[in-house]
């Protein structure tokens, strides 16, 4: 029987606990949809305010260079690049997730050529499924191939030019084993691209020492960057010489200053970039990397797992019998436990009326993120503690709850 008091004595003994002070996280909230959205830390509150009152409201268009916003992409990438396993020179932050997919698998198909076929398995983030099939319709020779995830080793062989994977699955959060599926996808010959949006920031990833060949991610979710905050896009070293993106604008040029009618791409990564950088966005990504300042990642994954074991615990222990089938694997699970349940999403409005944050994925999925930078063992007891009862006043059928809202 775990108890509330074991839940405190864990948190007074964890190396993290002082990194929620650097969040502004409301009173008398349990959040636990960081995997969504992640908390906003103070210091981007700060970081935003100088850019607009100073950089942009005094000091104007010499900004670009005084503040270096021009630098934004490059620099903020390089911040993301540890917590990912890859070098400074690799990772360039721009864009959305979906854009930057495109643009990595159409430059794969062309570093593959003669190959046909892109791989990637049902039920992955249906953006990244739409990208694929809009993106093999645009090319039309190209095949779509959608297979289990326990075939995916099969039906690797020499017709595939490209595996896409979502490392931790956004309802589930099973892990892939991105060493040896990249490993195997080496041995056909072809090349692999890892979606790390729901992995980068609450584990240890090592695109690196999986020779992994590209990745995306965005960030908005574990690395707290705020709502539509600017994706990144990785390309392994190995591939920048032949690496070309499709999408050619003037802050992806050699010298995008020079205004020249023909493009020239710029050294690696740089030329992944398209448009005009979103500054506000990107300076406030920027503040939010911050919080992982001196982080071990790998101990911050042990913490995700020892909440996320402990949520499961606590349901069985406290809402046995109350129609919850777990819905995330004990082991090889990202940060986030998932649970089914019929009524799964007035469920989830009952409990955030309440104070307990999570969220609901079609159609019949209840997710709680365990983002162990700020959320502690006593939430999870708590948090618990609300769903047990609600359950138990069946306040889930009040009226209200039972509509939805256009973001559920």
């Amino acid at each position: 029987m775990i108890t509330r008091g074991d839940c405190l004595a864990l948190d007074a003994a964890d190396d993290f606990a002082d990194r929620r002070a650097l969040f502004d996280l409301p009173d008398g909230v349990i959040y636990l949809d960081g995997n969504s959205l992640g908390a906003l830390p103070h210091a981007v509150k700060a970081a935003v305010a100088n850019c607009v009152e100073t950089q942009w409201g005094r000091d104007l268009i010499s900004s670009w260079n005084r503040a270096g916003w021009i630098d934004l992409p490059a620099r903020v990438g390089a911040k993301i690049a540890p917590l990912i396993g890859a070098q400074p020179d690799e990772v360039i932050a721009c864009d959305s997730t979906s854009v930057n997919l495109f643009k990595l698998a159409a430059a794969a198909l062309k570093l593959r050529p003669g190959r046909k076929v892109v791989l990637t398995e049902p039920g992955n983030f249906p953006s990244d499924l739409y990208v694929l099939q809009g993106l093999t319709e645009m090319f039309g020779d190209v095949d779509l191939r959608v297979v289990a995830a326990q075939d995916l080793a099969t039906a690797l062989d020499e017709d595939v030019a490209l595996l896409v994977l979502t490392h931790s699955h956004y309802k589930t959060g099973r892990l892939h084993d991105m060493a040896a599926l990249t490993a195997h996808t080496h041995s056909v010959g072809a090349l692999t691209l890892w979606d790390l949006s729901h992995s980068a920031g609450s584990m240890p990833v090592d695109l690196n020492g999986c020779q992994a060949d590209l990745a995306v991610g965005c960030g908005y979710k574990f690395l707290n960057g705020g709502p539509g905050a600017p994706a990144y896009l990785y390309v392994a070293r190995r591939h920048h010489a032949g690496f070309r993106s499709p999408l050619t604008g003037w802050m992806g040029h050699a010298d995008p200053f020079a205004f020249r009618d023909d493009y020239e791409g710029g050294a690696g990564v740089k030329q992944a970039l398209s448009g005009t950088p979103s500054v506000l966005s990107m300076v406030a990504l920027e503040a939010a990397l911050g919080t992982f300042e001196g982080v071990d990642m790998a101990a911050l994954k042990t913490k995700a797992d020892r909440l996320g074991d402990m949520f499961l615990d606590l349901v069985e222990q406290r809402c046995g019998g109350m129609g919850f089938g777990v819905a995330c694997p004990r082991v090889g699970r990202g940060s986030q436990v998932s649970f089914r349940h019929a009524d799964a999403y007035p469920i989830m409005q009952a409990l955030i009326a309440r104070g307990v944050i999570g969220d609901f994925r079609a159609p019949d999925i209840l997710r709680f993120g365990m983002t162990p930078l700020y959320v502690g063992f006593a939430d999870v007891w708590d948090a618990v503690e609300v769903l047990g009862g609600v359950m138990e006043r069946g306040d889930w059928w009040d009226e209200r709850f039972q509509v939805r809202g256009a973001v559920t």
